[in-house]
């Protein structure tokens, strides 16, 4: 991590390597002196076939400082993964193309230490629960739609650790 005193100014920037917002912060005692702190944002893949949920997803993870990619399906998804890995992949479990239990269980086969957060609004078919799956396949969390802002960014914040 790197601190550099800005000339002329009553801040700090603090700059760790990688991709990063800018926040201003107040020094302890008001006035006009702050801190510029850099976070570093996480690249996101959301994976899911609805683009009203891709469209929400973005829009919130956004505004929380991370960049996001998107694609409607799991064979499109694990394209976009393979070309530049993702810190954290959102999956929806039914999808066309390669739908989402079966997306989960080839990027942990083949990328190991992927974080993945699994949605879905099917909940289960009978006795059998697909988030229960999608969690046994691998996913870190798990989260049943609709869900809110405050849940995902939790869950979001949770798998980056």
């Amino acid at each position: 991590m790197k601190i550099t005193p800005l000339m002329g100014e009553n801040c700090v920037r603090i700059s760790p390597p990688g991709q990063y917002k800018q926040q201003y912060y107040p020094l302890m005692g008001g006035g006009e002196r702050y801190i510029e702190r850099s976070l570093k944002m996480a690249r996101i893949l959301v994976i899911d076939d609805e683009q009203a949920v891709r469209l929400f997803l973005r829009e919130i993870l956004e505004t929380d400082g991370h960049e996001v990619v998107d694609a409607p399906d799991g064979k499109a998804g694990l394209r976009l993964f393979s070309e530049e890995p993702a810190d954290l992949t959102i999956i929806d479990i039914f999808m066309p193309e390669k739908e989402g239990l079966e997306t989960i269980r080839e990027l942990r086969r083949e990328y190991p230490g992927v974080k993945i957060i699994a949605i879905s609004g099917g909940g289960g078919i009978g006795n059998f629960d697909f988030l229960h799956m999608a969690k046994r396949f691998g996913a870190l969390r798990t989260i049943a739609k609709p869900f809110e802002k405050k849940e995902m960014l939790d869950a979001v914040q949770e798998a980056l650790g």
